[in-house]
Parts: structure tokens; C-alpha cells; sequence
């Protein structure tokens, strides 16, 4: 990895408002560094979450503590008018609840001491090509489920001895195979999200002809914690409800489960507010770090473009620590430093212009 250019690159990523290319950092340096070099860094080589690991790792290891939580979450970037690849490609949008022309980036979020960490990334890719059973159509299909690259991730985060003590993540995730994985496979706990038609027992595995009920046909105080078993989950976990107002004034209801028994209910809310923090790095990379504001073609560069914003966040959270300002407010401070240098430019020009 050229780290001089790849520098330089997400320093150019933070303090962009447009379109980011590698012309235009080329203009940007006055030519120091060339359009070609540029190109060629993009080019050189796919950058992975191994890549990644390194860059974030001296930082990590100065934060990691036994009870950091790690949450992973997907997000989808549509670019209706890019070239179909196998990374720009046909995902489905969980929020909007539509398939969207797109990329889908899979995060693994390492969140210690008020500081969140991408520490492990995937980008969903669909290689090949099957016919859709129920329309008869071709389709683009991954080799591996995201689910699968969910576990992955979760993996080499303990391959690379970072500690953490909860995994949390959305409905999506919230597989009896995921469950299991973290509690029995990685010896960590959890806190996840039921959808209400998931079904669950009062009864442990062993009780003959265990009866099995919906999640929403419990009669359930909010924020009481109850002790249940869910199908294909051979351990106890905590469920708790909870009851909140949107901002249309309607009410929502989520229910909460956790495989740590120790849990008290205002605990569990508490650790679940955490994957909070997911949402707004999503929302700085497409708003403050150029996510999708660059003209790549290729799969190899597009992805190193993403895996450069990744870097470029993992700096600008080291910036925070610093100047205790958010990603927000340092953008919005080089918008008011590039707005004064552009008007004391124009006053520069008009200056040179002989009156009319």
C-alpha cells in the first residue's frame, strides 16, 4: 500500500464538496502528483478488510477495552447511472424495502471509549448469474450470504485479538445461526432485535412437546425483562419491550433480546442505544467523505475508492479526539475557510478588471 497517496487521497476525500477524481487532486497539489499516479494507487491492487485492519490497528490498541461492543450493519448506496458490474449491481434496501441499483457495504463498527472504528469491512459482490425460481428471470447471485460474511468479520476480529464483550447488530442479522455462532462459537454476548413473528418458548430445550408462541402475542410490560428460548437456540436469553414515540406521534415497539443473563432491563436498552453509532458513521461517510461522488469504472477502483473513504473516516475520528469536534462541524468549518478563500479570490479578480 502506497500510505503517501493514499494519504493524501483521503485528505483531498475530507476536504472535498463535489465530485472527487484523480484529476482533480492532481490540480489541487499543482501537479506534485500526477493524474497517473493516481490512477495507478486505485489501480494497483484491491485493498481489503486486512488492509484496513492495519491502518486502524495502532488506534484500536490505544482504545480497546474488555467491554467494547462491535456492531455490524449494511448500507446501501444506489448509483442508478454507473455500469452494472458485479459490485454495482441489484441489492435489497432494507430501509426503503426495495431493490436498489447499487453497492453494499458491510461494516464491522469497533466502538471504545466514545471513539467508533471500522475495523473489519466486506463489499457484498454478485459474480454469478441463476435463474430467479419464482420469476424465471436472470439474476446476479453472491457466493456467500451476507449473514456468512457477517460471521466472517466477527471472526477475524478475534483472530486479531481485539476485545470486546457484545455484538450488536439489526433484525437482519438476527439469525438462531448468528446466535449461536457468538454465544457458543466465540464465547461473546449479544444484543439483537425480534421481528414479531419470531417464535419463542417459556420452556428450555429439554421440556417435552415445548409449545411455541409468536413474540407479539405476549401480554408484555415495557421494560420488564423475561427469560425465554428461542427456536434453534439451546441457551436462555433475556427479552425485554420496548415502547417509544415516533415523530409523527405514532407508537413503535421493539423487542430486545440478549444471551447475557446478568442484564438488568435499563442495561440492555443502554448497550442497544450503542448501534446508534453505526447509523451516524453511514451518514458521514455519504455526507462528509465522498462515498459516492466518484467517477471510478472499474471494480478494483471503486472499491479501493470506498476502502479510501474508510481510511479517510478512521482519520477524521482521530481529528475529533483532538479538536473534541464532530465530523459535521469540521466539514462545516472547511466550507467557511474554502468560502473566504474564494470570495478574497474574487475581490482579486475584480481587481484586475479595468472598470466598464
Amino acid at each position: 500500500m502506497d500510505k503517501s497517496v493514499l494519504d493524501l487521497y483521503t485528505d483531498y476525500l475530507i476536504s472535498s464538496f463535489g465530485q472527487t477524481t484523480a484529476t482533480g487532486l492532481s490540480a489541487l497539489l499543482g501537479g506534485t502528483l500526477s493524474h497517473d499516479q493516481i490512477s495507478r494507487f486505485l489501480k494497483s491492487k484491491t485493498f481489503t478488510s486486512a488492509d484496513l485492519w492495519q491502518l486502524v490497528k495502532p488506534l484500536a490498541r490505544q482504545l480497546q477495552r474488555e467491554d467494547g461492543v462491535l456492531i455490524i450493519d449494511d448500507s446501501v448506496e444506489e448509483k442508478l447511472y454507473t455500469d452494472e458490474s458485479e459490485l454495482i449491481c441489484w441489492h435489497w434496501d432494507h430501509v426503503t424495502g426495495r431493490s436498489v441499483k447499487g453497492l453494499n457495504l458491510l461494516t464491522c463498527l469497533y466502538y471504545s471509549q466514545q471513539v467508533a472504528l471500522p475495523v473489519a469491512f466486506e463489499l457484498v459482490k454478485k459474480p454469478d448469474f441463476v435463474t430467479d425460481k419464482k420469476t424465471g428471470k436472470i439474476k446476479r447471485a453472491a457466493r456467500k450470504t451476507k449473514n456468512e460474511l457477517y460471521r466472517e468479520m466477527l471472526s477475524a476480529c478475534v483472530t486479531n485479538q481485539l476485545p470486546f464483550q457484545y455484538v450488536l447488530n439489526d433484525l437482519w442479522f438476527a439469525s438462531a445461526e448468528n446466535m449461536v455462532y457468538i454465544k457458543q462459537t466465540l464465547q461473546k454476548d449479544f444484543v439483537m432485535p425480534l421481528k414479531e413473528n419470531r417464535k419463542l418458548s417459556f420452556e428450555p430445550p429439554a421440556t417435552p412437546k415445548r409449545r411455541f408462541v409468536p413474540v407479539s402475542s405476549l401480554t408484555l410490560e415495557a421494560d420488564t425483562v423475561i427469560t425465554v428460548w428461542l427456536e434453534d437456540v439451546d441457551f436462555p436469553l433475556l427479552l425485554i419491550k420496548q415502547v417509544f414515540t415516533n415523530k409523527d406521534g405514532s407508537i413503535g415497539i421493539v423487542y430486545l433480546v440478549t444471551s447475557d443473563t446478568t442484564l438488568a432491563a435499563e442495561q440492555i436498552t443502554t448497550l442497544y442505544q450503542k448501534r446508534w453509532k453505526v447509523e451516524e458513521y453511514h451518514k458521514s461517510l455519504k455526507s462528509n467523505l465522498g462515498f459516492a461522488k466518484s467517477p471510478t469504472k472499474t471494480v478494483r477502483t471503486q472499491s479501493n475508492h470506498i476502502f479510501a473513504c474508510l481510511a479517510a473516516f478512521v482519520k477524521m475520528e482521530r481529528l475529533r479526539m483532538c479538536h473534541h469536534l464532530n465530523h459535521f462541524a469540521m466539514k462545516a468549518q472547511l466550507y467557511q475557510a474554502a468560502l473566504v478563500s474564494a470570495f478574497q479570490q474574487l475581490q482579486v479578480l475584480k481587481m484586475k478588471c479595468s472598470p466598464a
